[in-house]
């Protein structure tokens, strides 16, 4: 049953059928509470009307005994102002809800002195007079034998010789009983089997909406369990949030597909590149524990260093590929720039003295001590730095004089392990990881870093950043 109701689809039907059960179940109330004061108005309009009837025959002086009582089998009483029957249906056996449960009229009494001008209901009237306000209740009548729940309407009336009288008049519930009884018959047949069709037409609805939905779910099974990030789950093609969950789901797996094909080459070149200083390393050592004199120290130490740059390298870009967000600092880029370009032959440094941006000094200093290397490796003899403003950014270019970037070579230069000049060894342009870092640590900081061709004609590398 929690597996049942835990599928989206029934969730759905049964809301869809608790909605329409709620709303039929108050239009039913409505309609049963309309029919049924509809059809007491009505009876209580007839019973005024017989019950008026015989007080206009009591106006105009018709006696007890000539008084139409018995039209269409209704029950009908007249009383006295002193409660008392005087006139009453000729079958009636029994009565109640009306002013006397008597049903045989007694002889009235001799009326002595002035009646009084109101009845109970504070009216004036006079003489032969009908009243206007009327009383109205629910009761019940046995008449020849057969008993029936009636509607009575309560007329008073004015008489010359015989006072204030009240004419109780009924009209039968038996057409209201019967039209609720059968309303409410058709209601308790027909709401469960409408229920049961808005079930079953939103059971196959959610289906049809949901299909592709458990495409999308079966496919993703399919890629988990083979590890195949290549495949793709089925696009619908019906334009809506299914198909754009399709297309969202799709997009989600080609990223992580090519963040992890870019992971599995980072390991593998950075395997590669770990591979040749330390082989190096232990080269060294092996020879120098079984020649002592053939040990090359400054060989060693070398290596070491480079292996140390090289492990430091891949840890700041583990770093960055983590989401580590930079230090919010202020940094003065003209003057980390020339604390970098210190002691550097060749390097001079140009443009404002103070030029600040927000982020990590360390990571800046980073940048452009990458920057500067770079560039020096390539620079036939100079290489220039200039720390500008520009507008709401800050501007560091390196230009070197060297060969310069191709065209086609300006983005892939940024590509971690890429070195363009292939006879270059590794000793002398490091693991291709600096122009890659630059790049990434430029990005964390909201920036960019892009090549251009320098007016000395070799490469001009443009560092802008968001100025604090």
């Amino acid at each position: 049953m929690s597996r049942l109701f835990g599928s989206v689809r029934a969730r759905a039907t049964l809301a869809a059928t608790l909605v329409v059960a709620v709303a039929l179940v108050a239009a039913g109330a409505a309609v049963l509470l309309s029919l049924r004061s509809n059809l007491l108005g009505e009876a209580g309009t007839q019973a005024e009307r017989s019950a008026r009837e015989v007080a206009t025959e009591l106006a105009v002086g018709t006696p007890y005994g000539e008084l139409s009582l018995d039209v269409d089998d209704r029950p009908v009483q007249v009383v006295d102002e002193d409660g008392g029957l005087v006139a009453a249906s000729e079958d009636l056996e029994r009565i109640s809800g009306t002013g006397t449960d008597a049903v045989k009229p007694q002889p009235a009494a001799p009326r002595d002195g002035e009646d009084d001008d109101d009845d109970d209901s504070g009216e004036s009237l006079e003489p032969g007079e009908i009243g206007e306000r009327i009383t109205a209740g629910d009761g019940s009548a046995t008449i020849d034998g057969d008993t029936e729940d009636y509607r009575f309407a309560a007329v008073p009336v004015k008489t010359e010789d015989r006072g204030r009288l009240t004419v109780w008049a009924g009209a039968p519930l038996s057409a209201e009983h019967g039209a609720v009884n059968t309303a409410l018959t058709v209601m308790l047949i027909g709401f469960p089997v409408l229920l049961a069709v808005v079930a079953w037409v939103t059971w196959l609805v959610t289906r049809r909406a949901l299909r592709p939905v458990e495409g999308i779910r079966r496919e993703m099974a399919a890629i988990t369990a083979s590890e195949d990030l290549a495949r793709r789950v089925p696009v619908p093609g019906t334009h809506d949030e299914v198909a754009r969950l399709a297309s969202t789901t799709n997009q989600t797996l080609a990223a992580l597909e090519a963040s992890v094909e870019r992971q599995r080459r980072f390991v593998a070149d950075a395997s590669h590149e770990l591979r040749s200083p330390i082989a190096s390393l232990r080269t060294q050592l092996e020879v120098a524990a079984a020649h002592p004199e053939l040990l090359d120290l400054d060989g060693a130490v070398e290596d070491t260093v480079r292996l140390q740059h090289l492990a430091a390298d891949l840890l700041l870009l583990a770093r960055l590929d983590a989401g580590e967000r930079p230090a919010d600092a202020r940094v003065d880029l003209a003057a980390l720039a020339r604390e970098e370009a210190g002691g550097r032959a060749g390097v001079t440094v140009g443009g404002e003295e103070e030029v600040t941006v927000a982020g990590s000094r360390g990571q800046l200093g980073r940048v452009l001590a990458n920057l500067l290397d770079n560039a020096q490796r390539h620079a036939r003899s100079a290489v220039e730095v200039s720390v500008r403003r520009d507008g709401d950014m800050a501007v560091v270019a390196v230009a070197d004089d060297g060969e310069g970037v191709p065209a086609a070579d300006r983005e892939r230069i940024f590509e971690r392990f890429v070195r363009l000049d292939a006879a270059r060894s590794r000793d002398d342009g490091g693991a291709g990881l600096g122009l890659a870092i630059a790049r990434d640590v430029a990005v964390r900081h909201g920036g960019t870093l892009t090549v251009h061709d320098a007016p000395a004609g070799g490469a001009l590398f443009e560092l802008r950043l968001p100025g604090a």
